[in-house]
């Protein structure tokens, strides 16, 4: 539960609307106004949906869906493959903009972070987002909405509000009006699964679950039942860390064979009990990762390391195997093996982990399992440019808009 005499803080969640296709349109201005859809496939109709304009989601196109879908809802539907390094290129700039304000910034993911401005006592929160808000349209020619309040969790929901282009004030006063009516599944933190194990006790919106007891839903959910009440209950003293992604550096494991080998089933059977081994402390240590490395010894002592940075963070078994094995596949000699290692870093906390869907992912497992089961498995799993700052001291001053957050429990 958060500490009530801290001092009060004024948090920012900052998300960018429908980005990929955003920075299309900024970059293509003919496209503006049109439906349009991200995907790596536009000739194939089994090519998947990564994001869509608000124009195309009019028309009933979603993330996920396949192209052939939607271009059946929407004919006119414009499809472009991604590009990702121009997508990075401008969430360094929109973080540049961020870290402007203050120091306190902690990106989650290429196109959401949050800000903490407690220390700014001079400026008028709503205001000073509004500001933020047109600053970063007009630099970058990308819409975001943002979200107000005194924590992490309700600043994120109050940025999904309002979209595109909202500026979003939820005070604790506000939980029971603007957030308990919402269905549960709206909660940051709840997939499918768990929605659907709550709607076995009766719990369908998220009041219905601030207000259950806390044993039951711990009972229910184990430790995530009761970090799902408070939060449910406007709780949250998680900070605003600009380290935060540094918290672990990398987590592997490696083994030697028992004896020398070059037969691949072997070797394919070692890289998922390794993968399992990684899985199963990540999870412990509830942090996912993105950048992936194996280590190959060969029968002469040779010792060769390859990475390779994925699409999207992961703490699953299957994903970190599939990797790895393609990554072998990829990089080996044909030469006896001695030992095999996995390891898994650029690490994040899974409550700050987004899933970035990119459809080369799902593409490439569709190919193996029916791809809705592994879409609603992915969206249940997982909730991503590092910039170092230092913490600033925040001021014993309280601004009346502050003091409004702290006071109007």
């Amino acid at each position: 539960m958060e500490n009530k005499n801290r001092q009060p803080r004024v948090i920012l969640h900052i998300d960018m609307n429908s980005f990929y296709a955003s920075v299309e349109m900024a970059d293509h201005p003919e496209l503006q106004g049109k439906p349009l859809a991200i995907a790596g496939n536009p000739e194939e109709r089994k090519g998947v949906i990564v994001t869509s304009s608000y124009e195309a989601r009019k028309y009933g196109v979603k993330t996920t869906m396949l192209v052939g879908e939607a271009r059946r809802l929407c004919p006119s539907l414009l499809i472009r493959r991604p590009n990702f390094d121009r997508y990075r290129e401008v969430s360094k700039q929109l973080f540049a903009i961020l870290r402007e304000v203050t120091e306190l910034v902690q990106p989650v993911s290429i196109d959401e972070g949050y800000m903490d401005i407690s220390d700014l006592a001079d400026r008028h929160p709503p205001e000073l987002a509004e500001e933020l808000q047109k600053r970063i349209f007009a630099d970058l020619k990308v819409p975001c909405s943002i979200g107000i309040a005194p924590n992490k969790f309700l600043a994120k929901m109050a940025s999904d509000m309002k979209k595109p282009m909202g500026c979003t004030i939820l005070r604790k006063r506000d939980i029971p009006k603007k957030l308990w009516p919402l269905p549960v599944l709206d909660m940051h933190g709840v997939g499918e699964k768990t929605a659907e194990k709550l709607k076995k006790i009766d719990v369908h919106t998220i009041g219905d679950l601030a207000n259950r007891k806390e044993y039951e839903l711990k009972n229910l959910l184990g430790v995530n039942g009761s970090k799902l009440h408070q939060r449910a209950n406007g709780f949250d003293d998680r900070e605003v860390d600009p380290e935060a992604i540094h918290s672990f550096k990398s987590i592997g494991t490696s083994t030697t064979l028992a004896e020398d080998t070059s037969e691949e089933t072997e070797v394919y059977r070692t890289f998922r009990k390794l993968a399992e081994k990684v899985e199963g402390r990540m999870k412990r240590k509830e942090v996912v990762g993105q950048q992936l490395q194996i280590m190959i010894r060969y029968n002469n002592r040779k010792t060769v390391t390859r990475t390779r940075l994925l699409h999207n963070n992961t703490n699953s078994r299957e994903v970190i195997s599939r990797e790895a094995v393609d990554l072998f596949e990829e990089h080996w000699n044909q030469q006896p093996i001695r030992l095999l290692g996995i390891t898994m870093s650029e690490l994040v906390e899974t409550d700050e982990a987004v899933e970035q869907l990119n459809l080369f992912t799902y593409e490439r497992v569709a190919e193996k399992e029916p791809l809705y089961k592994t879409i609603e498995e992915l969206k249940e799993k997982y909730g991503s440019d590092v910039f170092k700052s230092s913490k600033m001291p925040l001021p014993s001053i309280r601004t009346s808009f502050q003091k409004d957050f702290l006071d109007g429990d």
